[in-house]
């Protein structure tokens, strides 16, 4: 048996790898959708697929540790989907995630922009700057699943949506070096219009 996992948030998107060459008897997990299931088509042959979306369902994981083949989509390597995946973990089973709040976070948020600060003051290395960039990223992460009617795609959402607002430059096809003057202006006219 192989077991084919494709990515939740496109699961649609077939690994080229497989298409053509699912044969057999194939088997879904409920959460795969419909449209997955028509375009995945087995051919005639033996073999035997098991496609999933979810690396956690029970019956995946017995496969996997029977040691059957696993195809995976190689979206699920983005280090931001697994930063998101390692956060949604952490608050659906550790008790002190559950309990946190957008302003019981607020000192961590504090301590951690500050430690990175300074680090930057001190003029840490690369190694030292990831290493404190990555505890505001924590929070970032840890803000976005803690909110009920956002995610971090909202909030990465958001960061694009200001940047065509307050510098169109990087996304209207001119090409060169913006004087800061320029950038100064634009920023000033597209946070007037934001409001």
């Amino acid at each position: 048996m192989t077991v084919l996992v494709l990515d939740p948030r496109w699961p649609d998107m077939i690994p080229l790898d497989v298409v053509g060459k699912i044969r057999g008897k194939v088997e879904y997990t409920s959460e795969v959708p419909v449209r997955v299931r028509w375009a995945l088509e087995a051919g005639p042959g033996e073999g035997e697929w098991l496609v999933t979306t979810d690396e956690g369902d029970g019956d995946v994981v017995k496969r996997v540790r029977a040691g059957e083949d696993v195809i995976v989509a190689s979206s699920l390597a983005d280090p931001m989907f697994q930063a998101a995946e390692t956060m949604r973990r952490a608050r659906a089973r550790g008790e002190w995630e559950r309990a946190m709040t957008h302003e019981s976070l607020l000192p961590y948020l504090t301590e951690e922009a500050g430690e990175f600060a300074e680090a930057v003051r001190s003029g840490a290395g690369s190694r030292e700057l990831k290493r404190e960039l990555s505890d505001v990223f924590l929070q970032v992460l840890f803000h976005a699943e803690i909110a009920t009617d956002f995610d971090l795609a909202d909030v990465a959402a958001a960061f694009v949506d200001k940047m065509r607002s307050r510098a169109p430059y990087l996304f209207d096809g001119t090409t060169g070096l913006v004087a800061k003057d320029e950038q100064d202006r634009l920023w000033a006219e597209g946070k007037a219009r934001e409001g």
